[in-house]
């Protein structure tokens, strides 16, 4: 049996993210990416909201809404799916396990100096520029210890997302 791996899943518009989470889909662009091809069934997600998704940076910070499941691997779409203006061609199934209310969730900039997916602290946002970061093990523990008191049920957050009851754009 294969060793389940952890991501940060980073998601930079609420569009998106309400997509995501309604869905409990994944959509990837074309630009080939070595994690995207790597994902597979059982692997965990932490869904990371960037600072700017909600389209005022000035007063939001990038935080860990959720946790999820990639039910299998990215796998090309029969239909390419066009999310906030932005065309995806690949993607995969989630399981969203658990949520943090809007607006909060685990603000990540205060942890990057304890995480070794982010080799240069100083520098943390280069890192989010992708769709997925992969975690070690000891970061996913950290960030799970850490996200466990926020997290509620799926079921119960999902209404508080402004984004999560819109109609699909697909």
């Amino acid at each position: 049996m294969a060793v389940s791996r952890s991501y940060l899943l980073i998601l930079g518009d609420r569009d998106a993210i309400g997509w995501v989470l309604r869905e409990q889909r994944m959509a990837f662009p074309a630009t080939p990416r070595a994690e995207v091809a790597a994902l597979a069934a059982g692997d965990s997600l932490y869904l990371y909201a960037t600072r700017g998704a909600w389209r005022n940076p000035t007063r939001d910070r990038g935080r860990i809404i959720g946790v999820a499941t990639a039910r299998g691997a990215a796998r090309t779409l029969d239909e390419p799916v066009e999310i906030a203006g932005r065309r995806f061609v690949s993607g995969c199934d989630l399981e969203i396990n658990r949520l943090v209310p809007y607006p909060d969730g685990l603000e990540l900039q205060p942890l990057v100096v304890q995480l070794s997916a982010f080799p240069k602290p100083q520098a943390w946002s280069v890192y989010l520029r992708r769709a997925l970061l992969p975690l070690p093990q000891a970061d996913a523990t950290l960030l799970q210890r850490a996200l466990q008191p926020l997290l509620t049920s799926r079921e119960q957050a999902l209404p508080t997302y402004p984004s999560a009851t819109a109609v699909a754009t697909s």
